[in-house]
């Protein structure tokens, strides 16, 4: 029936699957069998797996399971991460390999024949060497070696050119080290971090928070006492020009300047030996410490006069700017008789 001749009711009706033939079971199997899975130009073929031998690592770690052959152990970042300063610590309790023996295997180098020297671990002390592979390694580059180190030959692969040892300006052992930011030297540093438990971070961190708490408050009272002092002189605490190359910085800033030149204590946490963030000189400070004294000034007052009685004398004047300008006197006796 073609289409033209369904009425218009039925045709809406009607689903995709009335204009087409279901597909015969027996001839999608017959496709399915017709496949070689096996055939090279398919392009379903599995790629074949690679075999990874399993390395079975104990939940713990202690030194008679770690290899002490440094060209059959295991790299570092092979072990779980959360086991690895476990097999540090006990490979540092092993020290490196240093093995003395009555002769060392040879190694010909244009019909010489060339050894490792038993010296050689006087000289360089984090030298590790392996009977196995006859080579030396780096013991502190292993501890904390990365998988994209650059250092291969001194951490997995193993040096052997003796001959280029006994070079003095292009000895590879001296190479290795390198200057201060060598790589070699940051392991050599974590070394001593792991051995050494005053350089661990919680200890650093609490000994350098202590310190700037005293120098804090070492710093604070220096400014409180400075603004005490003008507050009662009556002073002014800002100058014109507060610059470091200026002559007269004001008198808050030069009444901390003595007393650094008095006390070397002080002078090494104020001014210019302070933190940028924690100097306790700008206005705000100083208007934040006035306010707390003269709180401070209040309820000493109102401690004093109790119930008794007092009178509060008012004047205001204009200035030379015409700005009315009032002053407030609070008159009272005190416990003691004194005005």
């Amino acid at each position: 029936m073609s289409s033209e001749h369904i009425p218009k009711r039925t045709k809406s009706r009607l689903t995709l699957h009335q204009f087409y033939n279901k597909a015969n079971d027996g001839q999608i199997s017959a496709i399915n069998s017709s496949m070689n899975v096996d055939d090279a130009s398919s392009p379903f073929q599995e790629s074949p797996k690679i075999k990874v031998e399993k390395v079975d690592i104990p939940s713990t770690i202690d030194a008679p399971y770690l290899e002490r052959d440094p060209g059959l152990r295991l790299p570092i970042w092979s072990h779980p991460v959360d086991m690895r300063d476990d097999v540090r610590k006990n490979y540092i309790k092993m020290g490196p390999c240093q093995p003395k023996l009555s002769k060392y295997p040879p190694i010909a180098y244009s019909n010489q024949n060339q050894h490792f020297q038993y010296g050689w671990f006087a000289q360089f002390p984090w030298l590790d060497y392996s009977k196995a592979k006859n080579s030396a390694f780096c013991f502190p580059c292993y501890l904390f070696d990365k998988c994209s180190s650059k250092y291969v030959t001194f951490t997995h692969e193993g040096f052997q050119d003796w001959k280029r040892v006994k070079e003095r300006k292009k000895c590879p052992f001296a190479q290795h080290e390198g200057n201060m930011n060598s790589l070699h030297n940051f392991a050599m540093k974590k070394w001593n971090n792991l051995v050494d438990s005053s350089h661990r971070i919680v200890k650093v961190i609490n000994k350098v928070t202590s310190q700037e708490i005293l120098s804090n408050r070492l710093r604070l009272k220096t400014s409180i006492e400075s603004m005490k002092w003008l507050a009662m002189q009556g002073c002014a605490f800002r100058g014109h020009d507060e610059s470091i190359h200026s002559t007269n910085r004001g008198n808050f800033i030069e009444l901390v300047k003595l007393q650094a030149r008095v006390n070397e204590e002080i002078a090494s946490v104020v001014l210019e030996n302070a933190p940028q963030n924690a100097k306790y000189t700008s206005s705000k400070i100083h208007k934040k410490l006035l306010h707390i004294f003269a709180n401070k000034v209040q309820n000493m007052i109102r401690e004093e006069v109790g119930d008794a009685k007092f009178c509060i004398l008012v004047d205001e004047t204009l200035d030379e700017s015409n700005k009315e300008q009032m002053a407030i006197i609070l008159r009272y006796v005190d416990c003691k008789g004194i005005v």
